[in-house]
């Protein structure tokens, strides 16, 4: 069983399948997509209050999930972030 001691090693075992998703949406016209992008969506949504996932679940979720969620979240945080800036100035 593969242990990762930190998010950035578990990170980087998992980029071969970000990799391969983020060319997956690029080819359905999701230019702007980038692998950090597809692990902060997985991270942040799915994988929030999961515990004990295997390697193979993780790599199922990142080439299985919905292009138009990691979209709409995408869409989303930038979204907040402009909200942010607007109410800086």
């Amino acid at each position: 069983m593969n242990e990762f001691q930190t998010l950035e090693e578990l990170y980087n075992h998992l980029k071969p399948a970000l990799h391969t998703k983020r060319e997956e949406m690029r080819r359905a016209g999701y230019e702007y997509v980038k692998s950090e992008d597809v692990w902060n969506y997985l991270k942040e949504t799915v994988w929030k209050k999961a515990s004990n996932l295997s390697l193979y679940q993780m790599v199922s979720d990142i080439l299985n999930t919905d292009n138009i969620e990691i979209d709409a979240y995408l869409k989303e945080k930038l979204n907040m972030r402009n909200r942010t800036i607007y109410f800086e100035e």
